[in-house]
């Protein structure tokens, strides 16, 4: 077994974060994976890029979604997560991850935390 990532960007509040964060529980718990690291990150790669400006457009996409409202705390992160499981499960886990996220349906819908796999 290898050890894999998989990087989410969100627009989330902490009552979101929490939310992504068991969805990928549930996930990697469902497949036998093992988690071995969860971290949620403000800056992003060695230039230490800020999320606000790497996702930023996860913060426009939540405004033409729900017009008029407030975005109170929301902000754009990074959440990383390290797994120790095969290819193959490292691929349904986020699979898995990606459905739950914004499940889809036959019709229009916004999803609950705006998220872009990285």
């Amino acid at each position: 077994m290898k050890t894999r990532t998989l990087n989410f960007g969100l627009y989330a509040d902490d009552e979101g974060l929490a939310w992504a964060g068991r969805l990928v529980d549930e996930a990697v718990a469902s497949r036998g994976a093992r988690l071995v690291g969860k971290s949620v990150v403000r800056t992003v790669g060695d230039g230490g890029l800020p999320t606000a400006e790497l996702y930023d457009f996860l913060a426009e996409q939540w405004a033409w979604e729900h017009p008029g409202q407030d975005s109170g705390a929301r902000e754009p992160v990074h959440l990383k997560v390290r797994l120790v499981c095969s290819l193959r499960t490292w691929r349904a886990i986020r699979k898995a991850v990606l459905r739950s996220l914004c499940p889809e349906g036959s019709a229009p819908h916004a999803c609950r935390v705006p998220w872009f796999a990285a």
